[in-house]
């Protein structure tokens, strides 16, 4: 049930379903959730509208992922791992990718019509 918000330079324009694929793939990949379990946001800046890191490029690509707690350090290097390779295959370099982790407790987590993630139902497992 991760929500994402990829923050990137305006060169990803026209390449934006693709960028996010790459992201949803590696959550796929890494933490078992479900295919249909999509919630990832893309933005796009111009140079004017941020600033990056003095020896990063307009590709510098930061990932934020809100997730349930629970994964495991295996499955959170695996999808630092995934992300890279699935964004740099779009032409960002490795070393201009930054990803953060949010974890949030499920009782924090409001769903279906306003009940704690705690109190429902998972279709898939949050302990990978």
């Amino acid at each position: 049930m991760p929500s994402v918000r990829i923050a990137t330079g305006d060169w990803a324009t026209g390449q934006e379903l693709a960028v996010i694929e790459a992201v949803q793939s590696a959550m796929l990949s890494t933490l078992k959730i479900p295919d249909w379990d999509r919630d990832v946001v893309l933005d796009l800046y111009p140079p004017t509208r941020r600033i990056v890191p003095g020896d990063r490029s307009e590709r510098f690509t930061r990932v934020e992922v809100t997730l349930f707690a629970g994964r495991s350090i295996e499955a959170k290097r695996a999808l630092y791992k995934a992300l890279v390779a699935n964004l740099a295959a779009l032409g960002v370099p490795e070393g201009e990718i930054k990803i953060i982790l949010i974890e949030v407790p499920r009782e924090n987590w409001g769903l279906r019509g306003g009940l704690p993630a705690s109190e429902i139902e998972l279709s898939f497992k949050v302990d990978v």
